[in-house]
Parts: C-alpha cells; sequence; structure tokens
C-alpha cells in the first residue's frame, strides 16, 4: 500500500494551528484525523485521515489518553467489541496513545457503560494494572 506522507504532513500543519476548543469527556468517541502512520500502526482514512478514537482518559481540556477503533473484526488478547450506534467495532488497545484535541473532526457517539467498563477491564488486564499481579 502506498502511503501518501506528504498530504498527511501538509493537513497536520493545518491542524496544528487549529483554534477550536472542544468540550469532550472519557467515554466518548470521536473521529480524529489519526493521519498516515508507520507500518502496522492504524492509520486515518479519507481526505481528513480520520478514524474514531475511544477517549479512554481525559489529561486536560486539550489531550487524553485514547485508543482507536476499526470496523474489520479483530480476535485475541489486544481487541475488544463495542457497540456503536448499532453496528460493531473492535477497539484496538494495543494502539494506546496520547492525542491532542486538535485532531477532533466531530463526535460519533458516547460508548455505554457496559461496553467502557469492559474496554477498562481488558486494558487493565493486558496491561497489568490491577493490583493482584506479584511484583
Amino acid at each position: 500500500m502506498n502511503k501518501d506522507f506528504d498530504n498527511w504532513n501538509l493537513r497536520k500543519k493545518d491542524l496544528e494551528n487549529k483554534k477550536e476548543k472542544y468540550l469532550f469527556k472519557s467515554g466518548d468517541i470521536w473521529w480524529c484525523s489519526v493521519g498516515v502512520n508507520i507500518q502496522t500502526e492504524s492509520c486515518g482514512k479519507g481526505k481528513d485521515y480520520q478514524r474514531p478514537v475511544l477517549i479512554l482518559k481525559k489529561l486536560s481540556s486539550t489531550n487524553f489518553i485514547g485508543m482507536p477503533l476499526s470496523t474489520k473484526e479483530k480476535v485475541g488478547t489486544w481487541f475488544v467489541d463495542v457497540t456503536v450506534h448499532g453496528e460493531k467495532r473492535y477497539v484496538l488497545l494495543y494502539q494506546i496513545r496520547m492525542f491532542n484535541a486538535n485532531r477532533f473532526q466531530r463526535r460519533l457517539a458516547a460508548l455505554d457503560d457496559s461496553d467502557f467498563d469492559k474496554v477498562k477491564e481488558k486494558l487493565e488486564t493486558l496491561l497489568e494494572l490491577s493490583h493482584h499481579h506479584p511484583r
């Protein structure tokens, strides 16, 4: 697949200078310009290089920890299926990272509490965050 890094770089410069302020919270899913990325890192699609991203934790008015979503069926330890507007989506847990709100394009949905809890529990197990693990 030929990746258009040059075009993404131009788009990224526009995102850097956005002046909009966004109201968002944990559990929201936003279409974000995630861009063109390296190798197997998830990439966005279309002219804004977009992909839905689940907000795991809001860090500030401009930053959050998030994970991209996919519509392609993903089975395995590092994926969790959720329902967004009646459709199955797959949270790419292994692609967790910090994002800036300037990547936002538009809000897609809020994940329901049971799905959000399922994501957090699976992530906690995978990252060995619970206190039950011997050190």
